[in-house]
């Protein structure tokens, strides 16, 4: 009995240190979520498939659920309470097979996502000069990366009032008649998404890591109760 207690002493606290790692790895992804947030608030008024503000929502909705489930596992392991220690296993492991999905859905499907944001994006150009907050995220993230369009310039023809007149946030400062920016915001809008996305991605899989062994572990401290509660009985 003795053994078997200090087994489970020792598998509580292992359990408690990977929990609180997780909720602080939780917490981790839901600033990050924030700062992207703040830095893209600019661009608030596009459509939430626009690439940045997808991710940003993404993140905070990864973030909030992570630190509810690593608070719950530390509850578990502290408490010694099978119905909670189920609960958070349960929450976990689809918690994993989510972002498993998401992460197998993102690589097969991303170049039909990239064509559905960018048809979002070109839909909503119509509404460019009867929506002020959306001509004012169009202009400030085309001043801000220095494109125009989504694919290309031709995706504000029959947009903007004038066939074929474009947004002055399209055209370089001073610069007149219009000498107008050439790359596409799209694609300015994700590399600097990518850029900024390696850390976070390497957080992620180690943030995984410790799913996988807090599951371990809150599976081994289950059955490690449901023993001692069977000795005892």
């Amino acid at each position: 009995m003795a053994v078997s207690r200090g087994c489970l002493c020792c598998v509580k606290y292992l359990m408690f240190v990977f929990n609180l790692i997780f909720w602080l790895g939780g917490c981790g992804l839901f600033g990050v979520g924030v700062w992207l947030s703040f830095t893209q608030s600019q661009f608030s008024s596009l459509p939430l498939s626009f690439p940045s503000l997808s991710a940003a929502n993404l993140l905070l909705v990864a973030g909030g659920v992570t630190m509810v489930t690593g608070f719950l596992g530390c509850l578990g392991a502290l408490k010694e309470q099978r119905c909670l220690l189920m609960t958070f296993f349960v929450i976990l492991l689809l918690l994993f097979l989510t972002e498993v999905t998401l992460i197998l859905v993102l690589s097969i499907y991303h170049k039909e996502l990239d064509e559905k944001a960018k048809d979002d994006l070109i839909k909503g150009m119509k509404d460019y000069n009867k929506n002020t907050n959306l001509k004012s995220s169009w202009d400030n993230m085309q001043r801000i990366f220095k494109c125009c369009g989504v694919s290309n310039h031709t995706d504000w023809h029959n947009n903007t009032g004038t066939p074929g007149e474009l947004p002055a946030s399209c055209c370089r400062p001073s610069t007149d008649p219009c000498h107008r920016w050439e790359e596409p915001c799209y694609e300015k809008a994700k590399n600097f998404l990518l850029s900024n996305i390696t850390s976070v991605l390497v957080f992620g899989v180690c943030l995984g890591i410790v799913q996988i062994l807090a599951l371990a572990f809150s599976m081994l401290m289950y059955c490690q109760i449901l023993r001692a509660e069977k000795y005892m009985d």
